[in-house]
């Protein structure tokens, strides 16, 4: 019975991390088109800071920590599929930490790129987690 709340807990952690690492760049965009120390500025600062310690990063780290549970649970630790699905997790928790950076430097009022680069970015955890999802659903 454990296993299935273990799961359960995983699979809303994911919901909520990914719905973090598609919405954070999202704001990103619509922050890079407004001007520096306005009141939307400042509007975005508090909602990105929110969104990333308040939902984002618990989100991952219970992810992280069921997942790996899961993972030594089912014995997957030697499975080919699960070793792409961490390296698509490895890279999903790097694009977490670049979004964090990009926090920081809108928060320090010092953000040097484009809504375009943003928008691209917002591609990123898409393709991912397409990719991490069919590895566990079809488990090649």
């Amino acid at each position: 019975m454990l296993y299935f709340w273990i799961k359960t807990l995983h699979i809303l952690a994911i919901i909520s991390w990914m719905a973090g690492l598609l919405y954070l760049p999202r704001l990103f965009v619509y922050h890079a088109g407004v001007p520096v120390g306005s009141e939307t500025s400042e509007l975005f600062k508090v909602m990105e800071r929110r969104l990333l310690k308040a939902i984002m990063t618990p989100a991952m780290i219970v992810a992280w920590i069921c997942g790996l549970w899961l993972a030594y649970d089912q014995s997957a630790f030697s499975q080919t599929w699960f070793s792409l699905k961490m390296m698509a997790v490895l890279i999903m928790s790097g694009v977490h930490g670049l979004l964090a950076r990009h926090v920081r430097m809108f928060a320090e009022d010092q953000n040097n790129r484009s809504h375009r680069y943003f928008r691209i970015v917002n591609e990123i955890p898409t393709v991912l987690m397409i990719f991490a999802v069919g590895l566990v659903i079809f488990k090649p």
